[in-house]
């Protein structure tokens, strides 16, 4: 694998580090993570099980969950803290915050027809009627076949959202390979909701999400913190810089910015190193990285032990 540090620049990045840790060497194309955001948002209604089902065929290496929960409890997947954008049905079910519906009202409303409406060039028939599925159908659905990227959104108003989260993770038995195979990844821009989940399960790797309103900078006088409980970061695709991608290696933190669309943007991030991005369409980027590239839980268990290498400084 190449460096993405040479000469005095690597020796500064070395003697910087905590004893016994290496400085990350950038991956090669085949080894950046191709994550599908919200599925393969760009050809399909985002969050739903089409989305997911076009994401895996097109070689995507990670589907995304997005997390809110329901009235009554219920952790259902779906991006935005309102069911406006991209519900449709009976007004009382299907518009408003997800909070304040029950699990029987999310599950009238159609969350296919939107994008039809939105993209009429990449509509098609079978998404309309489309459901808002419960994380819990997510993993019955694909269970240990895929790799999971999941969010805690609005965490501070949920109830218990980050131990319903482990529970249903011990439940489909995915903690262990969370641990040693980053088979899930759990990603927040709170860190006080990251926190949590490390207080219920140590194991379980993290992601600190950074706002687009953040700059390189202010992202990487955050990194030190930042190490002490995640094991990489998730920056806007428009504050990823060299020196930002060095100093979270140095740290041997993962860097995924979000979110992608275009070949030639794909490429410029890859070439300054990132371990991995959210596309709307994997297939892109699956092309860009090319046909060796490895997929799947390979890719994911790579990964995890190209991080597990750095910690050791090996």
């Amino acid at each position: 694998m190449r460096s993405f540090l040479t000469g005095g620049a690597l020796a500064l990045v070395l003697l910087a580090l905590p004893a016994g840790a290496a400085a990350r060497p950038a991956p090669d194309n085949d080894q950046v993570l191709n994550i599908a955001h919200r599925g393969a948002s760009g050809l399909a209604p985002e969050h739903t099980f089409a989305a997911y089902d076009l994401a895996l065929k097109q070689g995507a290496d990670y589907i995304e969950q997005d997390l809110q929960q329901t009235s009554d409890g219920t952790l259902v997947v779906l991006h935005d803290e309102t069911l406006d954008r991209t519900a449709r049905g009976p007004a009382e079910n299907c518009s408003g915050p997800v909070a304040t519906k029950t699990l029987e009202q999310i599950k009238t409303c159609d969350v296919g027809s939107w994008f039809n409406e939105r993209y009429p060039e990449r509509a098609r028939e079978e998404y309309v009627g489309l459901r808002i599925p419960t994380l819990e159908e997510v993993l019955r659905r694909y269970r240990h076949r895929t790799n999971y990227y999941i969010e805690t959104k609005n965490p501070d108003r949920a109830n218990r959202m980050e131990e319903r989260l482990v529970a249903l993770l011990e439940e489909y038995h995915l903690l262990r390979p969370a641990q040693r195979r980053w088979q899930v990844l759990v990603q927040s821009f709170s860190p006080a909701s990251l926190l949590r989940v490390r207080a219920l399960e140590p194991s379980l790797p993290l992601i600190q999400l950074f706002s687009s309103r953040e700059t390189s900078e202010s992202i990487q006088a955050r990194l030190d913190a930042v190490d002490e409980y995640a094991v990489g970061i998730g920056p806007s695709k428009t504050d990823v810089d060299a020196e930002l991608v060095q100093a979270a290696h140095a740290r041997c933190l993962d860097v995924h910015p979000y979110t992608l669309e275009e070949t030639e943007e794909m490429r410029a991030l890859i070439d300054l190193g990132v371990d991995g991005m959210f596309a709307n369409f994997p297939a892109r980027l699956e092309e860009v990285l090319g046909k060796d590239a490895v997929g799947g839980k390979q890719a994911a268990k790579r990964a995890a032990r190209a991080h597990a290498d750095c910690v050791a400084g090996v």
